[in-house]
């Protein structure tokens, strides 16, 4: 009789243990105490630029919120595909984390064929800020604002060309999407870097380009290129005097170069939260805010969900855009 009772009784009791063991490991993953390890943040370029800048800055303000290493990994090849997969396949744990951008989460998912999803395969975060797109001309153009451009464009058909960072890049997408909706046009000169694409511009082989802002600032302030419109919400303070294309009547030009933070998909909700409330607080720092002046980038906290449809409005925009011009690459 006893022996029966036993028997009744051992699979309530080993449902009861496999209860605890779960529970112990959501608690694990959850626990208050994140992180009490080093977290690595890896960043999908090289050390060295705005970027990397960007990561380091952020790394090392988590670090002194939370009493644990906040470490940057640059892990570059791909355009940022190796960084990526790198991040989507780690242990939803908190402790692998990367810099997404309007390159990994942007630009990239609407014109290649990616071994990762921008949106299934990860986690969002927060957002970080962004420094917006600016149209630059070379000085020798006669155009002082954008509608000067669009008829000197009319009048010169075929003579005009732009440089970018390279095909597929923001710099391309976004000029792109520019000559659509001015409805003119001008051949693309695609460059590796933005760099050479500059050295072009000032020396006038080229006579027009759409860099991020915080690559341009320093041509613009010592006048070796105009800046006539800048993406974006509102203006940049950087550049007070240069409007918006939202205020010269262009819809849809909200593109900018964004960073944020992301990890593998799954991450537990309360590592997110908190993840998301400490990058809230450390980007109210106005040590950081000086160093990201330096970047022209412009903080924007959001929650996980606003940076989550964030970044699904970005890859549709640059879809659109590349669908339109029949841009693709293998």
């Amino acid at each position: 009789m006893n022996f029966m009772i036993a028997k009744k009784t051992q699979k309530p009791l080993l449902v009861c243990f496999l209860s605890l063991v779960a529970f112990c490991a959501f608690a694990q993953n959850t626990s208050p105490n994140y992180p009490n390890k080093t977290v690595r943040i890896i960043a999908p370029v090289a050390a060295g630029g705005g970027l990397d800048a960007i990561a380091r800055a952020v790394a090392e303000k988590l670090t002194r919120l939370t009493g644990q290493s906040f470490i940057v990994e640059n892990l570059t090849g791909g355009g940022g595909i190796i960084a990526s997969q790198t991040t989507a396949k780690a242990n939803p744990d908190g402790y692998t984390l990367m810099i997404g951008y309007v390159g990994t989460h942007g630009t990239n998912p609407a014109i290649r064929k990616l071994p990762y999803d921008a949106i299934k395969d990860f986690t969002p975060i927060g957002m970080i800020g962004a420094t917006p797109n600016v149209l630059i001309v070379n000085q020798d153009v006669p155009a002082k604002n954008v509608q000067e451009l669009l008829n000197y464009t009319q009048k010169n058909p075929a003579k005009l060309s732009y440089g970018s960072a390279g095909q597929g890049t923001l710099t391309h997408l976004a000029m792109e999407q520019f000559k659509m909706a001015g409805n003119f046009f001008a051949v693309h000169i695609p460059y590796r870097g933005i760099a050479p694409a500059f050295t072009d511009l000032i020396g006038g082989q080229t006579q027009m380009m759409f860099p991020a802002l915080f690559a341009a600032l320093p041509y613009i302030k010592s006048n070796r290129v105009r800046a006539l419109a800048v993406t974006g919400a509102k203006r940049n303070p950087l550049i007070p005097n240069v409007p918006t294309f939202k205020e010269l009547g262009y819809s849809g030009f909200e593109g900018q170069q964004w960073y944020g933070i992301v990890g593998p998909a799954k991450l537990p909700e309360a590592i997110v939260t908190k993840l998301n409330s400490d990058l809230n607080k450390v980007l109210n720092s106005p040590e950081l805010n000086e160093k990201f002046q330096h970047e022209a980038l412009i903080p924007m906290p959001m929650s996980p969900a606003q940076f989550g449809q964030y970044i699904v409005d970005d890859i549709a925009r640059w879809t659109k855009v590349a669908k339109e011009r029949k841009i693709e690459i293998e």
